[in-house]
């Protein structure tokens, strides 16, 4: 009796603690994003929200905080690295300031095209540059697209490095694109983005750099009708966790978080794709002309970018361009 007393007293805690645990209010997780709903990347983290809660069963919830509600990407991964969000969605760009490292995913030419960009982040490369972040308070979940970036003119299109001499071309604050465009002969003009429409409709810029999407939502392209192919860059986005909010996780919630974030990487490639295919589609029909120039020729001109950012790095980069 006293046995069967006990047991049963040791199941009915059991049972109790369980139903407990299925009413226990949800952890909800901050997502950021800096684009708005309806971007690749933000419909990415929606897609990543709904396998984690499917998968927990309710008991981890992703609230996403798209159109740089929670900040800019500096600040966003200055608060990740905090633990005050929990998962940020950001270019790979800013994340050079914190690892170093990942400016060799900035570098000009480095992939030779996106199939090779793609064999190289989903391979070992790739994983080794996500667990490095581990050593800065980030855990690397996966890498999003955001396409090449390529210039586009108002008088003329760039067919070879010699086309841009002379000519003033916006680029980002970011001191080694400004090396590039100096490196091909161009005047570099570091602008913030709102700007550039306006700048290249009253000639204070002679053209700018960016993928397709970016063209056609801005309206750059009607202004500027010359679209050159020259894939200069391939900077991939990344989807970073706080690794103060990793280690208050279980093992299966962990391995749930990082399985849901490849599914939705391949889920923002696919969409990114169809955005590319509408943009391309569009400035078409308003008369743009698209050119495809001896990308050779650009990537002997900036040599001397590697041998100044590239010099810590240069096993890394022939791993890199090793990949076939």
């Amino acid at each position: 009796m006293k046995k069967w007393f006990i047991g049963g007293v040791m199941v009915w805690v059991l049972v109790f603690a369980l139903s407990f645990s299925a009413f226990a209010a949800p952890m909800v997780l901050k997502a950021a994003d800096d684009h708005a709903n309806g971007y690749p990347t933000v419909e990415g983290l929606k897609l990543m929200a709904k396998v984690v809660d499917y998968m927990t069963n309710g008991q981890i919830k992703i609230k996403i905080y798209p159109g740089a509600q929670l900040g800019s990407e500096k600040e966003t991964i200055e608060q990740t690295q905090l633990g005050a969000i929990d998962i940020n969605r950001v270019s790979v760009s800013p994340v050079v300031a914190f690892v170093p490292k990942t400016a060799v995913l900035t570098l000009p030419y480095i992939f030779r095209s996106g199939k090779h960009m793609w064999k190289v982040l989903d391979g070992p490369i790739g994983k080794k540059l996500l667990d490095d972040l581990s050593s800065k308070g980030f855990i690397g979940l996966a890498y999003y697209d955001s396409g090449a970036r390529n210039f586009y003119t108002v008088k003329k299109p760039i067919l070879e490095p010699s086309d841009l001499k002379g000519l003033k071309i916006r680029v980002q604050k970011n001191p080694v694109m400004i090396d590039v465009m100096k490196a091909l002969g161009a005047s570099p003009v570091p602008m913030a983005f709102e700007e550039v429409y306006s700048a290249l409709q009253s000639g204070v810029i002679d053209g700018a750099e960016n993928n397709e999407p970016s063209y056609w939502e801005t309206s750059h392209y009607e202004v500027a009708k010359y679209y050159s192919y020259d894939g200069h860059t391939r900077i991939p986005e990344v989807v970073l966790m706080s690794k103060v909010t990793w280690n208050k996780l279980t093992p299966d919630q962990r391995l749930i978080i990082k399985t849901a974030a490849v599914a939705s990487s391949y889920y923002e490639r696919y969409l990114w794709a169809q955005m590319v295919k509408k943009a391309i589609k569009a400035v078409k029909a308003a008369g743009c002309k698209f050119f495809y120039p001896n990308v050779k020729l650009f990537q002997e001109k900036v040599k001397p970018v590697y041998e100044k950012y590239g010099e810590n790095y240069k096993k890394l980069i022939k791993e890199i361009q090793a990949v076939k």
